[in-house]
């Protein structure tokens, strides 16, 4: 059920963690109920590209700065068709937006597309409650949907959790598509869209790289079909374990000794294709203000994260492989997870995080340049 925005600010809704804590606020965007996973993220900006990055499929998503929707929303800046978050939770939404780009606003969007949040709580400690506790499933309610408590609870319980779930495919596209390269097309790439932002195939376009944008169920064959000088792996939501089929279409261009680019899942898929194992962060890295070394360079980048998962990688040596050596490019500095991959004996590397800076800042950007960098040395 949804309701109109002017009404939505003063209906009374709850937020309810499966250990049992709740909030009570005020709906936000549309009434009714919605179920995820509660993460936060600690952006100041970008929101619009926040909700619409499929990578949030299944999640609520807790906003850490405090006010949120003062830019309103355009057309020009979704990185996807839709909105993706579960739930949105807010502490001081904006009464009115203020850009010269902006087309509406932001609880209006969020309800003409039937997306449940909640204002008016203290997120602050809603994020130090997921800092300690860790990430974990979560009910928003507002309107008639808001009951006793110890019922709400039980439905939380009720919901699916994210390890275990295999989510690429009710993101990706269903239909190959290319975008085309801005300028004298240099390269042809093969992208495997495991839940891809709009931004990435745009960056690679800029570079002269026609992008062909294949289904996550794309197979080996349907890949080298386009004749690709190189492959890419998206982004995406979901339990890397569960992804049997990207891991052996990755193990396939592995083979045939492609160039090779995967961020964010795709960092997880390859890790997976070289044999190491992956394990759910506490609570994950979301926000476009995480520090991350270069290894091979020694510099630190601020970076755009969205992910709850990571590669079990050593970080004290290099990894021998079916694929040859392997290390490990890149490390966050707030808690040493691994943030990169690259092999050594052929040209394949991956990075955690989002270099296409949708939102984010730019520190990153070199890596789609370093991918060019394979391709031309291949083709040489």
């Amino acid at each position: 059920m949804t309701t109109s925005t002017r009404g939505a600010s003063r209906v009374p809704a709850v937020l309810v963690l499966e250990d049992g804590r709740t909030f009570r606020g005020r709906a936000y965007g549309a009434v009714g109920e919605t179920f995820g996973e509660a993460v936060f993220s600690t952006g100041m900006t970008g929101y619009q590209e926040t909700l619409t990055d499929p990578s949030y499929h299944r999640q609520v998503v807790v906003m850490t700065a405090p006010h949120v929707g003062n830019t309103g929303v355009n057309d020009e800046d979704p990185e996807s068709q839709r909105i993706w978050v579960a739930g949105y939770v807010v502490r001081d939404p904006a009464r009115l937006p203020s850009n010269w780009r902006s087309q509406r606003s932001l609880d209006e969007e969020l309800e003409r597309q039937g997306v449940v949040g909640i204002s008016g709580i203290d997120t602050r400690a809603l994020t130090r409650h997921l800092r300690e506790r860790g990430a974990m499933r979560v009910g928003i309610f507002s309107g008639d949907a808001v009951a006793d408590e110890a019922a709400l609870l039980a439905r939380v319980k009720e919901a699916p959790e994210m390890v275990g779930a295999d989510l690429s495919a009710e993101v990706a596209t269903k239909e190959t598509y290319v975008v085309p390269a801005i300028g004298t097309k240099k390269f042809t790439v093969a992208a495997i869209d495991l839940g891809i932002k709009g931004m990435t195939p745009h960056r690679m376009a800029e570079r002269g790289i026609e992008v062909h944008v294949l289904p996550a169920t794309a197979t080996l064959d349907e890949v080298y079909a386009v004749e690709p000088d190189g492959v890419f792996f998206s982004n995406g939501p979901g339990d890397p374990a569960t992804a049997d089929h990207p891991v052996s279409v990755m193990q396939g261009v592995l083979e045939r000794k492609t160039p090779l680019f995967g961020i964010c899942f795709g960092n997880q898929i390859l890790g997976r294709a070289l044999g190491f194992g992956t394990y759910k962060l506490k609570y994950g890295h979301r926000g476009i203000n995480q520090p991350v070394q270069d290894r091979t360079t020694g510099k630190v980048e601020v970076t755009a994260h969205n992910h709850g998962f990571a590669v079990d990688a050593p970080l004290d040596k290099v990894s021998d492989t079916k694929f040859g050596r392997a290390e490990v490019s890149h490390v966050c500095l707030n808690d040493q997870v691994v943030e990169g991959l690259q092999l050594l004996d052929q040209p394949a590397f991956s990075v955690q995080y989002h270099p296409e800076a949708a939102a984010g800042p730019h520190d990153a950007a070199y890596l789609f340049d370093r991918f060019v960098s394979l391709m031309e040395g291949q083709r040489a």
